[in-house]
């Protein structure tokens, strides 16, 4: 998971002003502590902090074109970045094997209108140096953090976290998910937008078990994109052991030859994290038994974790309790994810959005509110999940990668009949999900009621919290 801080619009002598996005970007360097990269001009700069993942010899950043008219910086992967670059091979000469760089081969086709082409988790700025224009563009959920801002000369900042733009922007906000700005047209502009946001336009759908399986299992499968090593994140609840066992399934081969060539980590590592005797412990240690993955447990007290959330409220950059709690064992266990080489993690975010898994949503009245409710929780989830699980990791140097999230599979999900969705009449939340991977996982797994990631890990963690935050907090 890389880091990006940059800056357009520049006012000041760019001597004056690269030493400072030099300082700006150094607070990022926890996000891509394997190479630093800057380029600069008279009218704008850019800096990255890379985590190398994929094309660990020649990807670093910022990119270039051949023609040295137009410069990247992006923290994401482009998962269809293959199939983009047969699309241009005849028309655009790439220089490395960076799957980010299909980027330029697009803008150059297309201008600002070709984010949708997209699969993937990204937020980059693209600077035209002919034209001293640029593009600032972030993925449609937002599992990518992007943050703007603005100094008291006028001058326009995009940065990865709110730290790098604190003390240099008297006005800074979030960069919306599924949006991008062109500076030609001054205005931010939605990329984002889908059918089934609107009820009327699933009511009427089937809901194919088969489809949705299958869709699952190619999101997964695109995301094991990696150069190096990688892991996935158990719990032991629904979600998490559902993509771990895709990801088992597909691990002995390399998905970057499309499977014809054996995998250079062919073993699964997987990771649970708990206190002792916690219900996710137990649960993940099954499914990892049943999958066969090489798992690894991690216990951890209460007082460990209250040490850390002074440095986990640092690096989430958020105050939200619920964040706080859930981010907690979340960076405890990537500091351990780190210390065994494994750079890439896949993660279960966004089920319980997608497939209503959260207990109130028992309560909806009909499946027009169920479906509302579930749409509505997608647009919220860069400021809760997507942010906790992108900054806790990162805290660390690990990118987490979201296969719930994937754009195409996100559509083949939400346009299931939303009856399918709901609990009730003898089914438990989930029910569609479970069906489609029941043959997949232990059956005391596949039927487990939903609980919270922070939950899982141990009721205490959440009840300590409770009492020291009354005796703390007025």
């Amino acid at each position: 998971m890389c880091g990006i801080v940059c800056t357009f619009n520049i006012k000041i002598p760019k001597e004056q002003l690269r030493p400072q996005l030099l300082k700006m970007s150094k607070k990022l360097r926890h996000r891509g502590p394997d190479w630093s990269g800057i380029f600069s001009c008279d009218s704008a700069i850019l800096a990255h902090e890379r985590l190398a993942i994929v094309d660990p010899a020649s990807g670093k950043q910022p990119l270039f074109s051949k023609d040295g008219k137009l410069v990247l910086a992006v923290n994401g992967e482009i998962y269809n970045h293959r199939e983009i670059c047969k699309q241009y091979e005849q028309s655009y000469e790439f220089l490395t094997q960076s799957d980010c760089e299909v980027i330029m081969a697009l803008y150059r086709d297309k201008g600002a209108g070709f984010l949708e082409d997209l699969n993937g988790i990204f937020a980059f700025a693209l600077y035209d140096i002919e034209k001293d224009i640029f593009l600032i563009g972030r993925d449609h959920i937002g599992i990518i953090p992007l943050y703007q801002g603005w100094d008291s000369d006028g001058a326009y900042y995009v940065a990865s976290e709110l730290k790098a733009l604190e003390g240099y922007c008297n006005k800074i906000e979030e960069f919306l998910p599924g949006h991008y700005y062109f500076s030609p047209d001054e205005k931010v502009t939605r990329w984002y937008a889908r059918d089934w946001m609107e009820y009327e336009n699933v009511k009427d759908n089937d809901s194919d078990v088969d489809a949705l399986r299958i869709a699952m299992e190619e999101a997964v499968q695109r995301q094991l994109m990696s150069d190096v090593p990688y892991g996935v994140l158990l719990s032991g609840g629904l979600d998490s052991s559902i993509i771990s066992a895709i990801a088992k399934k597909f691990a002995a081969k390399r998905v970057e030859t499309d499977n014809r060539e054996d995998a250079w980590w062919p073993q699964l590592h997987s990771f649970a994290i708990g206190l002792k005797d916690s219900p996710d412990l137990a649960a993940a240690r099954k499914v990892a038994t049943h999958i066969g993955s090489i798992h690894h447990e991690i216990e951890y007290t209460i007082q460990e974790g209250l040490d850390a959330i002074r440095d986990v409220i640092y690096h989430i950059e958020t105050y939200d309790v619920t964040t706080v709690r859930a981010s907690t064992p979340m960076y405890l266990i990537a500091r351990f994810i780190k210390s065994m080489g494994v750079k890439m993690v896949l993660s279960g975010e966004g089920a319980d959005e997608i497939f209503g898994g959260y207990l109130y949503f028992h309560k909806a009245p009909n499946a027009e509110e169920f479906h509302k409710e579930t749409v509505r929780k997608l647009s919220k989830l860069h400021q809760y999940d997507c942010l906790r699980a992108n900054k806790s990791l990162a805290s660390w140097g690990v990118e987490g990668r979201v296969p719930f999230l994937d754009k195409e599979f996100l559509d083949v999900a939400m346009r299931i009949n939303p009856t399918a969705k709901m609990a009730g009449n003898g089914k438990i939340e989930k029910h569609i999900l479970r069906q489609a991977f029941a043959d997949c996982l232990p059956a005391e797994v596949a039927w487990r009621q939903k609980e919270q990631f922070s939950d899982g890990v141990g009721y205490n963690w959440i009840d300590t919290l409770k009492e020291i935050a009354g005796h703390k907090v007025t």
